[in-house]
């Protein structure tokens, strides 16, 4: 098989237990896109297909499409192909348009005669906040893809012997409402889609681009003066802060299942205080030092239930139902018919979460959590999780001045 078979270069068995394909990221589908409409361009030639050599040092063919010629300016695409990692760019096209002729400067890159001028267009985000690879202002295309689309643009001016000035816009039809579905709003990538890659490659490890993006969440807060953070799993945690302190999300860092990485680069970032917040399906496995919550990777909620709730003094019976209830909220049902039961085995939960957090968080950050269902509300916190809330309140305070 070769590696200049558009996409088929890209299926990998890898791992014989869970073969997956690898794809391309949108930085290489831009510069695919632009390398042919530069051609075309400065040709006159059509040209249906775009093979570049990406950083991580693969071939790749890649077929263009939507191709349309005008006076003086070429635009085309090439789609999105992401294998088997779930992100939401996948089957997108990516559009170049390259002309003669612009009205605004852009991004520059110039050498030897040859003045390239790029810019983002419809689809692509806009960076609003300061933290981020790209500049306030400039359109989310990354370093590498920059690097990627002028690299290719220049050779082939220098292979047609082309000097002068071009002009790149980088689009994305449908980019703003797939933006929507990723972190892009929350990191301040307003209006569309980022233009991403480092090894031109997509690998199939969406967990790695996760945490990548949990530890930008957490820098930007901090640089903009928050050293007391909440994190979340997910849209529980981020509604109840809400709803019952007044913490909204521009002040939460959604952590997912990824308690620990996240304390790991809290306190890397130089937060000084973490407050977790989370429903109890997720946030009692801790309290066995479990810190990836996800169900694949371990449960246990019932047994952590079970456990505390006989060293509480629940009978044989009562510790059977509880570890036949399917959720955690069945479970502290059971607890309830015994007054105080609930109670006391949540406290001791709460005190080994605290030891475990605690644990995994070393010397300089301290972390605290506060743990709820939906039905039942608070049912418990970490001694240092009401000045911890207060720490948070001030901070954005402070922010906001």
């Amino acid at each position: 098989m070769s590696d200049t078979k558009a996409g088929e270069a890209l299926v990998h068995r890898e791992k014989k237990r869970m073969p997956l394909r690898r794809g391309y990221t949108t930085g290489t589908c831009a510069a695919a896109a632009v390398q042919a409409a530069v051609w075309m361009l400065l040709s006159g030639k059509r040209r249906e297909k775009a093979v570049l050599t990406v950083p991580g040092g693969e071939v790749l063919e890649l077929a263009v499409e939507s191709i349309e010629e005008g006076e003086g300016r070429v635009s085309c695409a090439v789609r999105k192909d992401s294998g088997d990692d779930p992100d939401v760019t996948d089957g997108l096209l990516i559009a170049a348009s390259v002309s003669r002729k612009g009205e605004k400067e852009g991004i520059s890159h110039i050498e030897e005669g040859i003045c390239l001028y790029l810019s983002g267009g419809v689809g692509v985000g806009v960076i609003t906040k300061p933290g981020l690879s790209c500049k306030v202002g400039e359109p989310a295309i990354n370093p590498v893809p920059r690097q990627m689309i002028f690299s290719q643009a220049a050779q082939v001016c220098r292979e047609l012997d082309f000097s002068g000035s071009l002009w790149i816009e980088i689009s994305v039809p449908g980019g703003e409402a797939a933006a929507q579905r990723t972190f892009n709003p929350r990191l301040g990538i307003q209006g569309g889609i980022s233009i991403l890659g480092t090894s031109g490659i997509v690998e199939p490890m969406s967990r790695k681009a996760l945490l990548e993006t949990i530890r930008l969440e957490i820098r930007q807060k901090r640089q903009a003066g928050q050293r007391a953070l909440a994190a979340v799993p997910g849209n529980y945690g981020e509604r109840f802060l809400r709803e019952r302190y007044g913490i909204d999300r521009e002040q939460t860092v959604i952590c997912s299942n990824y308690i620990g990485e996240t304390l790991d680069m809290a306190e890397e970032e130089g937060t000084e205080v973490l407050l977790l917040a989370g429903h109890a399906g997720k946030l009692i496995k801790t309290a066995a030092g479990i810190m990836d919550t996800h169900s694949r990777t371990a449960d246990g909620r019932m047994e952590i239930l079970a456990a505390w709730a006989a060293a509480c003094g629940a009978d044989r019976m009562m510790v059977e139902q509880i570890l036949q209830a399917v959720t955690v909220d069945q479970g502290l049902a059971l607890l309830e018919t015994r007054p105080g039961l609930r109670e006391q085995t949540m406290e001791r939960i709460v005190e080994r979460m605290a030891f475990y957090l605690g644990q995994r968080a070393g010397e300089q950050l301290r972390a605290e959590a506060v743990i709820f269902t939906e039905e039942r509300g608070i049912l418990g916190m970490t001694p240092g999780a009401p000045e911890a809330l207060d720490r948070i309140r001030r901070d954005s305070g402070k922010r906001k001045e």
